[in-house]
C-alpha cells in the first residue's frame, strides 16, 4: 500500500458493488465531517458475491482506475468484503494512493464474546473463502464459529434503502441457523457492508445478540492516513454519489442519499473507449 498522503482536499473515494458501502461512508463522515467524499456504486456489476473471482478483480480495477482518473483521490476504500479479500493486491499495485480494504471483524468479535461462540453473517462467498478461514484461525481459534451465508439479505438491504419495508419473517428465517443449536452466539459479525444498514431490524428480531461490523475500524484507519495533512471546517464537503448502470436504478435512493449529505448523483461510464466528463460537484440531487 502507498502510505504517503499529501493531497489536502482531494476526495476520499468509497467503492462498493451496491449501497452496502454507505455504512462505511456514514462512519467516515462521522469521523471526518469536512472531508469530501465520492461514493461509487457499481450497480452495473452488482452483485459481486456470486461472480468468479477474476471477474470481480477486473471490475474493481476498472472502476477504481476510472475514479482515479476523474478525481485524483487522497485515498480509496473498497467497502465490499468480497472485492477487498481478492482485489486489494491488484489495485494497490495499480494506484498511486492508499487503498483501504474491509474484512469481517472476527478479531473484535472474539475479544467481545463471553460464550466463546460467535456468528458470522456474510455472503455465501465470504463465509467459504480461505481468507475467512485464516481470520478465524488467527483471531478466534478458541471459539465456535457459526457461519451463515445470505445473498438474500444483500438484496433486502438494497431494497430497504430504496424505501421498501424489511420482512421480519424473512429475517427470522435467515438468522435461524444461529439459534438451532447450543450454544447460541452472543456476538455476530456483520461480514458484508450491506448488513449494518439493517442493524435496527436485526436488533429487533434478536435482542440478545451483539452485532459487530468493521465500519468504525475502517474510519479510524482512514483518519490515521489523512492526519498528516489535516482537514478543517473550511473544507467544503461536496459529497458525490457516482454509479454505473442506468439512472433509473438510482432514483429510488435519492431520499436516503439526501439524508446522508450527498449533494449530487452522477453516472460513471466505464470502459476502454469511454471519454468521461468530470461532474460539477456543487450541483443538486436530481
Amino acid at each position: 500500500m502507498k502510505s504517503a498522503v499529501n493531497k489536502r482536499e482531494n476526495p476520499i473515494v468509497i467503492f462498493d458493488s451496491g449501497v452496502g458501502g454507505l455504512s462505511i461512508y456514514q462512519e467516515i463522515r462521522q469521523a471526518l465531517p469536512y472531508a469530501p467524499v465520492v461514493y461509487c456504486s457499481d450497480i452495473q456489476g452488482f452483485p459481486y458475491g456470486p461472480k468468479p473471482e477474476q471477474e470481480v478483480i477486473e471490475r474493481t480495477s476498472l472502476c477504481l482506475n476510472a475514479l482515479a482518473e476523474q478525481f485524483d483521490p487522497s485515498l480509496a476504500v473498497i467497502a465490499c468484503n468480497t472485492a477487498s479479500t481478492i482485489s486489494l493486491p491488484r489495485v494497490r499495485e495499480e494506484l498511486d494512493f492508499p487503498v483501504v480494504g474491509v474484512v469481517p471483524a472476527i478479531k473484535t468479535a472474539s475479544e467481545y464474546s463471553k460464550k466463546r461462540c460467535i456468528g458470522l453473517l456474510a455472503t455465501p462467498g465470504t463465509i467459504a473463502r480461505s481468507y475467512t478461514d485464516q481470520l478465524i484461525n488467527d483471531f478466534a481459534g478458541d471459539c465456535q464459529v457459526i457461519r451463515v451465508g445470505s445473498s438474500e439479505l444483500v438484496q433486502m438491504a438494497e431494497q430497504y434503502l430504496r424505501g421498501e419495508p424489511v420482512s421480519e419473517h424473512d429475517l427470522h428465517r435467515i438468522l435461524a441457523p444461529f439459534f438451532t443449536g447450543e450454544p447460541v452466539p452472543d456476538v455476530v459479525v456483520l461480514g458484508c457492508t450491506h448488513f449494518p444498514l439493517l442493524r435496527t431490524a436485526l436488533q429487533q428480531v434478536s435482542a440478545d445478540i451483539h452485532w459487530i461490523d468493521s465500519g468504525s475500524a475502517i474510519a479510524r484507519r482512514v483518519v490515521s492516513l489523512l492526519e498528516p495533512v489535516g482537514l478543517s471546517a473550511e473544507t467544503i464537503s461536496n459529497n458525490l454519489f457516482m454509479h454505473t448502470g442506468l439512472d433509473d436504478q438510482v432514483s429510488a435512493l435519492i431520499p436516503a442519499l439526501e439524508k446522508m449529505g450527498f449533494v449530487a448523483v452522477r453516472s460513471l461510464p466505464v470502459g476502454s473507449n469511454v471519454v468521461m466528463t468530470p461532474p460539477q460537484m456543487g450541483e443538486r440531487l436530481a
